[in-house]
């Protein structure tokens, strides 16, 4: 997110229904371990940190249980967001919650999954992300943009995927066309090994 840089808590839900050509993070679709909302936030505590992240996977296939995660931590003062595909309904998560919501660009292969209408449930503090790995993607991010006047409604990011494009390659194009988003790149996988999870 726009708070990437910041100390935080990344609480990760097993399973995704999404299958994107340039996921990073597949073994989420098994792994993990059963554990209760209030199990989940006793290990929260033990970190001193009030910035939490639910992520996935798609942290929204357990919809009820991620629901209630998020109330209860902004009960408890936390300062909570959550990384979703786009793919599922955001409707009913907590206002207090900052969504961070993908759009499935073409070279996803995951684009025909896109829910739009999630577009006119984000709320000022939201942003949405588009994973950019071709020129297609960028020009089809414009359009989304400008079809949706997303840049209306919320903070936009872009984000290269990492390897396969160039991020000089979208800071020129984004310059060119004096597009109003926010360019960022996967911190952690320049800080560690690209492959190292837990950090």
């Amino acid at each position: 997110s726009s708070l990437a840089g910041l100390p935080c808590v990344f609480v990760r839900f097993t399973y995704c229904n999404l299958r994107c050509t340039y996921c990073d993070t597949a073994y989420a679709f098994y792994e993990g371990r059963d554990c209760t909302v209030d199990e989940i936030i006793s290990e929260i505590k033990e970190y001193d940190c009030k910035l939490v992240e639910i992520t996935g996977g798609e942290p929204l296939v357990q919809r009820e249980e991620c629901l209630e995660l998020m109330r209860k931590l902004c009960h408890l003062n936390y300062q909570v967001m959550i990384e979703t595909g786009g793919s599922l309904p955001i409707n009913g998560i907590d206002p207090r919650v900052k969504v961070i919501m993908d759009l499935k660009c073409p070279s996803s292969g995951m684009m025909k999954k896109n829910m739009y209408d999630n577009i006119y449930f984000l709320k000022p503090i939201d942003e949405v992300k588009f994973v950019i790995g071709t020129r297609e993607d960028y020009d089809w991010a414009k359009e989304i943009i400008k079809q949706y006047d997303l840049s209306s409604r919320c903070t936009i990011l872009f984000s290269p995927v990492f390897g396969q494009i160039e991020p000089s390659e979208i800071v020129h194009w984004i310059l060119e066309d004096n597009l109003p988003v926010r360019f960022q790149l996967q911190m952690h996988k320049y800080i560690w090994h690209p492959e190292t999870k837990g950090v």
